[in-house]
This record gives C-alpha cells, sequence and structure tokens, in this order.
C-alpha cells in the first residue's frame, strides 16, 4: 500500500494549533526519511508555503548530530510568517518548549537546482550572509524519530535575521560565535562547525532531497546553515543575543 502523507500533515497542524504534542498515531507516521519529507510538503500546503521562505538545516555539527541522535544533516521548510528582523519582540508565551540556536544564515542571489552542487557553486548564489537566531520548539512528548523530525521541520518555529555582513574576503570557517541569554553567554563555536564551510552546507541543502521535493532553493529565499551549538532551552521572558565576527549582532526578546 502506498504511502499517504496527508494525515499525518494534517494531524502535525492540529496538534501545533491545540500546543500539544506532535507524537504522530503509528498507523499514519512516516516510516522512512522519504515519507517524512512526503509530509513536509504536505505540511508547507497546508501553512499555504509553497514555495517557502526559505529552508533550515538542523545538524550541520557533530554536536548537533550527536545531540539529535542522527548521522547527517535532515532540512526543513520556513514559512514567511515566522521570519523576523532583528530587535523583535515576540511573546514567550506563543512558543512550547520554547529554545535558540546560534547560527548564520544566507539570501540566495539566485535559484540554486537540485542536484548535485558544488561549495564553489553555492558561494556564488549567495546574496548575503547574516548571523541569525532560529526559534525552535520541543514540541515532542517523547523521542520522534528521524522520519518525524523532518516532517515537522526538524524543530522550527521561527528565526530572527541579522543584517548582512561582509564575509568574501575573511576567512568565515573560521568566524567565532556565540549566544548570550541575558547578560550570560550560554554557547560558543565557529562557522567551520557547519559541515566544515557554511557554503559546504549550502551545497548540501541545494542537492538534498528535502530541497527537490520543493523544487529546488529559489532566488531569494532565506537558508538557515545550522546552529554551532547545541539548543538553548529558556525557561522563561529573557533577551537573547547571537554574534559572529564580522557580522552584526542579531536580537530578540521574548516577553
Amino acid at each position: 500500500m502506498s504511502f499517504d502523507p496527508a494525515p499525518a500533515a494534517r494531524a502535525l497542524q492540529v496538534a501545533r494549533a491545540a500546543g500539544t504534542g506532535d507524537n504522530l498515531d503509528p498507523a499514519m507516521a512516516p516510516q522512512t526519511e522519504a515519507q517524512g519529507i512526503a509530509v513536509q510538503l504536505a505540511l508547507a500546503g497546508l501553512m499555504g508555503a509553497i514555495p517557502p521562505a526559505g529552508f533550515k538545516i538542523g545538524a550541520t555539527s557533530k554536536t548537533m548530530q550527536d545531540y539529535l541522535g542522527l548521522s547527517g544533516p535532515i532540512a526543513g521548510f520556513m514559512p514567511q510568517a515566522g521570519l523576523h528582523e532583528s530587535g523583535v519582540t515576540l511573546p514567550y508565551s506563543a512558543f512550547r518548549n520554547l529554545g535558540v540556536e546560534c547560527e548564520i544564515g544566507i539570501r540566495l542571489a539566485r535559484d540554486l537546482p537540485s542536484g548535485a552542487c558544488t561549495q564553489e557553486q553555492a558561494a556564488d548564489a549567495v546574496a548575503d550572509l547574516f548571523a541569525a537566531i532560529e526559534i525552535v520548539e520541543n514540541r515532542y512528548p517523547a523521542s520522534p524519530g528521524t522520519p518525524t523530525l523532518i516532517a515537522d521541520q526538524v524543530f522550527h518555529a521561527g528565526a530572527v535575521l541579522g543584517e548582512a555582513g561582509a564575509w568574501r574576503n575573511h576567512d568565515l570557517p573560521g568566524f567565532a560565535g556565540r549566544i548570550m541569554v541575558g547578560a550570560e553567554t550560554r554557547g560558543q563555536g565557529r562557522a567551520r562547525d557547519l559541515l566544515g564551510h557554511p557554503m559546504a552546507a549550502l551545497a548540501w541543502l541545494a542537492a538534498s532531497r528535502e530541497a527537490a521535493a520543493f523544487g529546488g532553493l529559489k532566488a531569494g529565499q532565506i537558508c538557515m546553515l545550522g546552529s554551532v551549538t547545541p539548543p538553548i532551552w529558556l525557561d522563561g521572558p529573557c533577551a537573547v543575543m547571537v554574534q559572529f565576527e564580522y557580522l552584526a549582532q542579531v536580537r530578540v526578546k521574548f516577553t
């Protein structure tokens, strides 16, 4: 019997609206990564996010792969409504089990068709590069498994985007990043933690099955290239700041 992604996509949408856990009934849950991608595409359709505003990559660093129990990266779409400019104030209560991540993001100048992509081709397609904060939710009362994690956008709940900065004449892999909650540094890493080079992460995304399902990467889309630290789970309203060398700080306040 062929797999129908629609029931799982509807169940994920209902669970989010109700603020309940997103673990799926085994009878409808995806059992393979390909099925998880099919559910993700169906969920994007329900959210009016085809084409999406962009994509996020999860587990580009070994730290995150170990944290999630994955052998490599996975990706999820991002709807426009969840993308915010630096300095935004958001209600803490609007999120469930809220976390933040220390990321580098890019905006594409031109399409990257699905399929094999070199690091150089990826870099040539970038218009802007900036520090970013991904907003994530732990929506899972129990470990969901990789297919459901893919279906449910890999924890994604939004992103805060910094101002574009200079990077082509610098040692991008060596950029040091840190994330602060209030006055406390909660995590640090370097851009090389993202598959060795952020542009290698973008090349991976361009060649991924997730991107292929959506027809490849498109000019103007935002791509979050992964976190250089594990998620920082927040226990109440606070201010969060992420900074990478040579790039402007990016900030969000949860009230």
